[in-house]
């Protein structure tokens, strides 16, 4: 690979997303810097800046898996410079067996992107088009 992905934001799954804004403000010094409600699930950025972050949590509220078991979605998510690193990305893990998704465009908040699972079946996000920073969102 001749590009280096840069890791963005992490995907949590939590119970109540309120509780842990309140957790990660009071713990950690965190800021909600995005807050919206995607089909009445509540999506929640916090990022250790206030405003331009280069990395965030995403709490998504939806009850974590049992114990053992990583819950759907829960990811690490890279950035890439392009469509066609997406696509490369993609290309590479079906060959090996690991694509788990994509590749796909899903609009402008999450961008074009593949998911691909690592050996121990922990999801990997690289996508492209992701704003982190939600003054970058359209």
């Amino acid at each position: 690979m001749t590009v280096q992905p840069h890791l963005t934001h992490v995907a949590l799954f939590v119970s109540d997303p309120g509780r842990t804004v309140d957790f990660y403000q009071r713990f950690v010094g965190l800021h909600v810097v995005h807050d919206r409600t995607d089909e009445g699930t509540r999506v929640v950025w916090l990022s250790e800046r206030e405003r331009d972050p280069e990395f965030v949590i995403v709490a998504i509220a939806a009850p974590p898996a049992d114990e053992g078991v990583p819950p759907h979605m829960a990811h690490f998510g890279y950035d890439v410079p392009s469509r066609a690193v997406v696509d490369e990305i993609a290309a590479r893990a079906e060959k090996e067996g690991i694509l788990e998704e994509g590749p796909l465009d899903a609009g402008d908040i999450v961008g074009y992107l593949c998911i691909v699972r690592d050996p121990d079946g922990n999801l990997v996000e690289f996508s492209h088009g992701q704003p982190i920073n939600p003054r970058r969102v359209n």
